[in-house]
């Protein structure tokens, strides 16, 4: 609760005396409690002093009390707001009457009536109901009971003591009329009755009533209403022209006033204009902050969600690395006792190996199964290697034909600047003087001391010779080229269930496929077979090569780049041999052609033209066949025994059903052709 001490003036508007009244009014809010008193009092004039217009007060922004109350006084009260210059800085009119006059104010209007008729009033100023074409309020009747009671209030300050026998303290009052103009005389100077009734050293009682003002004896000052009919300019006693009794007011003290106000006004707008921008940037800076928080907070947030994405993709890779380190690990196990087994596998056959060696040396030097010639009788029968007996002439060495104890043979020397021709001779005498086939070229004899082979004679030559017609011979019929594909599959199949080890042929080709004069083909040249241990060839199926043999087109690719060896790298080979039988072409992409022919549906074109009457069905199967055993992988061949042979021996039967009526087959055609491989692409170790 804090005390407001304001000034409220009720001006009798005389040019030389104004009687005043002080009232305390308390409350927190000033301008709701003047104004507050201004409706219960229904004062007409109100006279303000106007705000501090200091730096520090506008700093800590005080509440502008003058024009608050200007704003929230009825429209019966007029309002003057006097500066420190005692001049008007605001004001505002009445628009009508007041409602009603408060007994005290009655009490004044009589008083005033009373001394105005005695003559000492000089204005004469005329009552309240002189004024025309206002009638009489009902406020002007004589008090009534409650009037007299609220005369007869009294304050706590000057009949009440405190707990400690002390009379209460009251503050003096905050502002008094003196500072409306410095040369007008004040209160206490123009009632000095009032202020002799109180002792020099005793605070005159501030009243919250009427009671104690009513107490004193005041002199009657007459009272009217004048305030509405009178105009600003009458108020010269507002001005600072001293105690001058006229209320005029020159039009340079207004061109003055106004010229002060224009620059307020001015000042005030230009304040107000740079609080403007002051706000505005402030505004703006604000927005700027909030805009760049939020952005923080965004990256903050996507920082967290990529924190949170990272760990779970590093969790996930984690994972993955696991699994396959896991998966490494356990390929590297698996590796390592593959890897065994074949070092074990791969010992175990060269112990074989070495000991079949040293068996093989044995038999060589004690075993005589084959003949033996020396070589005085192979030069007899060849009349000293005579170039008119040489028939061909292979890696190995010339061939050359003669007859020996009666029977036409086929003599194979070995070349002084042969590779590996000992150890093939070698190879060759042990192979094929342990197996008896019939589709196998019979080895009669040997003289090893100087490594010449002696076979049985093959007088229609080589399988190349006839599929090409070289020495003008006639082609082979369908029939006979089912017959001997189905021969030489035979052979091979024998030398792969050969025991007590399997044989892999490792050169098989045309050229080594000879044919006898009825046309029977037999398997040659084997002196680059390999004995697969069966240890090797039941649980491993390869054996590896330190290097690689065979003819290229014809040697199996897997075989070549890996050195693994298998009785299915003579499928490859096999393959190869079965589209040349049917397209007599070279072997040179032959797989890759009779591809696109069958997937064009060209196949027909791709046979052989020689023979006019094909069954193109089983052709085209045998191709289809042909190309599965060509395959690039081994694992994708098929198998000799339980394929290919099946499907050999259907088209042998389908050709033995339909014979071949040519008279030249028929009879037995016999031409003097050599029996061994023309061919210089024969590899040896």
């Amino acid at each position: 609760m804090s005390k407001l001490n304001h000034l409220l003036l009720n001006p009798l508007l005389m040019p030389h005396l104004i009687q005043c009244h002080d009232v305390v009014l308390e409350d927190v809010d000033v301008v709701k409690a003047i104004v507050e008193y201004v409706n219960r009092t229904a004062i007409e004039v109100l006279i303000l002093g106007a705000a501090a217009k200091g730096g520090l007060l506008r700093r800590f922004k005080v509440k502008d009390i003058p024009g608050n109350v200007v704003k929230g006084v009825p429209d019966f009260c007029t309002v003057y707001v006097i500066s420190k210059n005692g001049k008007i800085s605001a004001t505002r009119s009445a628009s009508r009457l007041a409602p009603f006059i408060h007994p005290l104010r009655h009490q004044f209007m009589q008083q005033g009536n009373a001394k105005s008729n005695t003559g000492e009033d000089s204005l004469n100023t005329p009552s309240r109901g002189s004024l025309s074409g206002i009638p009489k309020p009902v406020s002007d009747l004589p008090m009534s009971n409650l009037q007299s009671d609220t005369l007869n209030m009294k304050s706590p300050f000057t009949h009440r003591k405190g707990p400690n026998g002390k009379p209460y303290e009251i503050s003096q009052p905050d502002t008094d009329i003196s500072f409306v103009s410095s040369g007008r005389p004040s209160i206490d100077n123009m009632f000095p009755s009032f202020a002799d009734n109180y002792d020099s050293g005793a605070t005159p009682p501030r009243l919250s009533g009427f009671s104690d003002f009513e107490a004193q004896n005041f002199e009657p000052i007459p009272l009217g209403r004048r305030s509405l009919d009178i105009m600003p300019s009458e108020l010269s006693f507002l001005s600072m022209e001293g105690d001058r009794a006229s209320f005029s007011s020159t039009p340079d003290d207004v061109a003055a006033e106004m010229r002060r106000l224009k620059l307020e006004l001015k000042q005030t707008m230009e304040m107000y204009s740079t609080a403007c921008k002051e706000a505005l940037t402030a505004q703006q800076m604000a927005m700027e902050l909030q805009r760049w928080k939020t952005e923080e907070q965004r990256r903050l947030e996507d920082a967290r969600f990529a924190e949170e994405a990272a760990l779970a993709l590093a969790e996930k890779e984690k994972a993955k690395s696991r699994a396959a380190l896991e998966h490494a690990e356990a390929a590297q196990r698996l590796a390592e006792l593959e890897s065994q087994k074949r070092i074990n596998a791969e010992m175990k056959a060269l112990k074989e190996a070495e000991e079949r060696n040293k068996v093989l040396n044995k038999l060589s030097n004690s075993d005589f199964r084959y003949r033996r010639y020396s070589i005085e009788e192979i030069e007899t029968a060849t009349d000293y290697f005579a170039q008119a007996n040489k028939i061909g002439e292979g890696g190995y060495g010339p061939v050359y034909k003669c007859y020996m104890d009666h029977t036409p043979v086929a003599v194979k020397v070995l070349r002084p600047d042969a590779a590996h021709g000992r150890q093939q001779f070698q190879q060759e005498v042990e192979v094929l003087n342990c197996i008896r086939h019939p589709h196998m070229v019979l080895l009669l004899g040997a003289c090893p001391e100087y490594g010449c082979l002696v076979y049985e004679f093959m007088s229609n030559g080589s399988l190349e010779d006839l599929l090409f017609q070289r020495g003008k011979t006639p082609p082979l019929s369908w029939q006979q080229r089912f017959r001997i594909a189905a021969e030489i599959g035979a052979g091979l199949l024998f030398l792969h269930q050969s025991k007590p080890e399997p044989i892999v042929h490792r050169d098989l080709k045309p050229a080594n496929i000879l044919l006898d004069r009825n046309f029977v083909s037999k398997i040659s040249d084997v002196g680059l077979a390999r004995l697969v241990p069966p240890s090797v060839a039941d649980s491993v199926t390869q054996y590896r090569m330190t290097s690689t043999a065979g003819t290229f087109c014809y040697i199996d690719p897997e075989y070549q780049q890996t050195g693994m060896l298998g009785i299915k790298s003579d499928v490859y080979s096999l393959g190869i041999i079965f589209l040349q039988i049917l397209t007599a072409k070279p072997p040179m992409g032959l797989t890759h052609h009779v591809e696109r022919a069958i997937e064009k549906g060209t196949f027909n074109d791709m046979l052989d033209s020689s023979v006019p009457d094909w069954p193109l069905d089983e052709a085209l199967n045998l191709a289809k066949l042909s190309l599965k055993c060509s395959e690039l992988r081994r694992k994708d061949r098929p198998d000799l025994s339980k394929v290919i042979m099946p499907e050999l021996e259907r088209l042998r039967t389908l050709g033995e059903e339909n014979p071949c009526q040519s008279a030249l087959y028929s009879s037995g055609y016999s031409t003097n052709h050599s029996q061994a491989s023309v061919s210089q692409a024969s590899q040896h170790e």
